[in-house]
């Protein structure tokens, strides 16, 4: 690969592309302006060779890394806005699911089926829909559109359904088509994020996460009591369509596509040579097989095999489990112990937004300490990363069993309630360190290990609904949800065991 000879002036600017005599199209000298140009070959002509299209430099605009502040705040705010209301979507039925059993007359556990399939669905989701969003050729906003779509389109038979098959059917099809933003987000905002700036935006679309179930059931709370159950389900139409309209005008952040679509414009005013973007060369290299291998097939392997993987996944799946638990506890206690209404159960849910806003506090400033040894030259290694999680793994069980033992009506509802902003608070803490600690113990897996966890932490959250019901009925919330509390104290064990000897496991582990 040698440098094009002879750069000169600007193409994609004019209107046509400058002649020059004896050529048909483009010459060498007008490379330069749309990227660093490369020839593969020996021929020192570009206009029979294979041309690799790069950015400008290192300030070239189209560079999401360079985008304006205010361009970035609109990625920044349609993923956060997109992210919040498709996981409310999930929350907001729980309000419902007294009315869904007396309108089709089934159990608890199988009205509460619409909010656990929901919450599975987009964990299956983005093993399909992750792949093609890594592909030059499609890049990040198409998947966003065309699944988005679906899922406000599907919301209005949601809405109307006649029988509880076809609701659970529909509510499972919600959650699928609604997970490419929550599984593909993180990526968009690290498309224009700085390498320091990254985790607090990761944080901060885990803190919309977490808020738009609490601001979901809020709204339920006060909405179906006043205009019955199939409200909450228009109301998902509603948060859904402008997220739609502000995905219409979300600028494509996939630097492959950019670089795609500038070699797509010179291959059209050029006559000869064959314009490739640099990345993209590297991207035909991965067939589509191989991509569906590793999202459907790797993520199962490097959690069977890796005994720190899965770890990791199980247990981000079982704080995740228990936070959605809370959707179907808290009718259970606020509501039957403490008297309260839907509206004033969904006023005490908002509670994990304040949770998860003070845990932002101790968890940026370790951050602001890890970046500020960076700069220094003096790199933390991904055990380096784990104190947040040793510090949130002591205070996530001590908050479930505040809440177990003192959810009781002589005890005032507030103190159940500190115990539930603890586990909520503390359960971000917990993922998005498992988070950074697996992108840097494995960087060569980070997309399988997302997808494998995200799966995993998806069908716990399942579970974590359907048991809630039986546990409360059969044990009582006090023995029951010391067992949770119990199941999260063993994991201590775990994560303090990484923090000291991870190094040694991945030394020994065959994906490092």
């Amino acid at each position: 690969m040698t440098p094009c000879p002879s750069i000169g002036s600007n193409l994609e600017k004019s209107e046509t592309p400058h002649q020059t005599p004896g050529t048909a199209g483009i010459t060498c000298g007008q490379l330069e302006s749309e990227g660093t140009a490369y020839l593969d070959g020996r021929n020192p002509s570009c206009l029979d060779q294979v041309i690799l299209i790069d950015w400008y430099g290192a300030d070239d605009p189209a560079n999401p890394m360079n985008w304006s502040t205010w361009k970035k705040c609109r990625v920044h705010s349609t993923l956060y806005y997109v992210a919040a209301s498709v996981y409310m979507s999930a929350s907001i039925f729980s309000a419902a699911q007294t009315e869904v059993e007396q309108a089709f007359g089934v159990s608890p556990t199988v009205s509460s089926l619409g909010l656990a399939l929901y919450v599975l669905a987009y964990g299956i989701g983005p093993m399909v829909f992750s792949p093609p969003s890594e592909l030059p050729s499609v890049g990040r906003n198409i998947p966003y559109l065309i699944s988005m779509g679906i899922f406000i389109i599907i919301s209005i038979p949601t809405a109307l359904a006649g029988n509880i098959e076809s609701l659970l059917v529909l509510r499972f099809l919600q959650g699928f088509f609604g997970s490419p933003i929550l599984a593909t987000g993180g990526a968009s905002l690290s498309d224009v994020s700085s390498n320091e700036f990254k985790p607090y935006a990761l944080f901060m679309l885990a803190m919309f996460s977490l808020g738009g179930p609490a601001l979901g059931t809020t709204i339920a709370g006060f909405s179906v009591p006043v205009l019955g159950w199939r409200w909450s389900l228009w109301v998902i139409l509603l948060m859904g369509g402008p997220g739609f309209i502000f995905l219409l005008f979300l600028p494509e952040t996939s630097a492959a596509n950019i670089l795609h679509r500038r070699a797509a414009r010179l291959q059209a005013l050029a006559s000869k040579g064959v314009f490739v973007s640099k990345l993209e060369q590297n991207h035909d290299q991965i067939t589509m097989i191989n991509r569906l291998y590793k999202s459907l097939i790797v993520p199962w392997k490097l959690n069977v095999l890796d005994p720190s993987i899965a770890f990791t996944s199980i247990y981000c799946g079982l704080v995740y489990a228990i936070y959605y638990s809370f959707f179907e506890f808290f009718p259970l206690i606020y509501g039957d112990i403490y008297g309260m209404n839907l509206g004033q159960i969904g006023l005490v849910f908002l509670s994990v937004l304040i949770a998860v806003a003070i845990a932002f506090i101790p968890f940026g400033l370790f951050i602001r300490y890890v970046n500020n040894s960076e700069n220094r030259g003096r790199p933390i290694s991904p055990e380096g990363r784990l104190p947040p999680a040793m510090l949130a793994s002591l205070l996530v069980p001590a908050g479930v069993f505040i809440f177990a033992w003192t959810a009781r009506p002589d005890i005032h509802w507030i103190v159940p309630t500190l115990g539930t902003m603890l586990v909520s608070g503390n359960v971000v803490v917990v993922i998005q360190t498992i988070y950074v600690y697996i992108t840097l113990a494995y960087p060569n897996y980070v997309a399988s290990l997302f997808s494998g966890n995200g799966l995993i932490r998806s069908a716990l959250a399942f579970a974590g609904v359907l048991w809630a019901h039986p546990l409360y009925n059969s044990m009582g919330v006090a023995l029951g949800m010391t067992i949770i509390g119990c199941c999260c104290a063993l994991c201590i064990i775990g994560i303090f065991y990484l923090y000291f000897y991870g190094a040694r496991l991945r030394a020994l582990s065959r994906f490092t």
